[in-house]
């Protein structure tokens, strides 16, 4: 769970958003670090899924201001390292080699979601599935967006590593970035946790929600997501 400011209780964490996602789509959460967070059956098709990923970032304020979304795909650092490592690329030369480190990394994600697929015999339709975000801001305020679960092409995108500057002198910085029409697309961090974070833009989401506000619990709310649904809704989901 995640505190809530003044510590007034707490507020939904990331394991709550997949299973809210899954309980309400009569879905199934991974509860690990699968590629795809959430399976919800194709009520047309035995044994296929509809896939989502889940992801949900303390980043509500910058997406107003940037009009894009904060998603981290992965932060998988020894499997991105393993496929650099078998392009020749070590820790003190991925600066030099942004482009082609882009595309590995990008590329390795999308592997895995072809991986998932119906076509490559697993039981994701990844044409039906989505990726599912919650930026929210400490003040209580979330936002849903609903994204295609395809990537940009990172082969049509300039990849650089950025400059740092300290006590005046400038060096290469420790993540490696994409833009496209000088906005950032995907950024790399390759020697600080390994995240890849990708930046859609808000006007290409399939589907958004307004800006929404969670109802307070009273400090007695029973643990489980049940109990809170309960809470919520006690006139119409009684306690049983």
């Amino acid at each position: 769970m995640l505190a809530v400011p003044q510590g007034s209780g707490t507020r939904p964490g990331w394991r709550d958003f997949e299973r809210t996602v899954a309980l309400a789509f009569d879905g199934r959460p991974s509860e690990n670090k699968d590629i795809i967070d959430v399976r919800i059956p194709d009520p047309s098709r035995e044994g296929v899924h509809f896939g989502v990923s889940c992801k949900m970032r303390q980043e509500l304020r910058r997406t107003r201001r940037v009009g894009r979304v904060t998603i981290e795909l992965s932060n998988a650092a020894r499997s991105f390292w393993d496929r650099l490592e078998d392009d020749g690329i070590e820790p003190d030369n991925y600066r030099d080699n942004a482009t082609q480190v882009g595309m590995s990394v990008v590329n390795l994600v999308r592997e895995w979601h072809l991986s998932a697929g119906i076509q490559s015999g697993g039981d994701i339709d990844l044409g039906r599935s989505c990726y599912l975000t919650l930026m929210w801001d400490p003040s209580g305020e979330y936002q849903l967006h609903q994204f295609q679960m395809d990537l940009p092409d990172p082969d049509s995108l300039y990849w650089y590593c950025p400059e740092v500057t300290s006590r005046g002198a400038s060096r290469l910085g420790n993540h490696i970035r994409a833009v496209d029409d000088d906005e950032v697309v995907f950024e790399w961090y390759g020697q600080s946790g390994a995240q890849l974070k990708y930046y859609p833009r808000v006007s290409d989401s399939v589907w958004e929600s307004k800006v929404f506000r969670l109802e307070p619990l009273p400090n007695n709310t029973p643990h489980g997501l049940l109990s809170k649904a309960q809470s919520y809704y006690p006139d119409i989901w009684p306690d049983s």
